[in-house]
């Protein structure tokens, strides 16, 4: 599966990189893309879930990767308020 990294840089200007197993990510995060916090959290969640089911329909078992990214995700995002603005980039 080609994977997926997108750089997110943070309303302090904090920049990390979001890691995706699938391309499927890129219909919910595009490079270029501004979108406040609580947006960001909702949509990675699902996409980085989504891609985690496709690796399990693939291989026969979940992403542990993208579980991991969803749980650091929601860690950084829980810094910020939920209006605040992020940007996504490509690396």
């Amino acid at each position: 599966m080609p994977e997926v990294h997108l750089n997110v840089e943070w309303p302090d200007g904090r920049n990390t990189v979001l890691y995706s197993p699938s391309t499927v990510i890129l219909n919910y995060l595009q490079p270029g893309q501004s979108l406040a916090v609580a947006e960001l959290t909702s949509r990675g969640t699902q996409a980085l879930r989504l891609a985690s089911e496709r690796v399990r329909a693939r291989y026969g078992f979940a992403c542990t990767r993208a579980n991991e990214e969803e749980r650091q995700l929601l860690h950084t995002a829980a810094a910020y308020a939920d209006d605040q603005l992020v940007r996504i980039s490509a690396p």
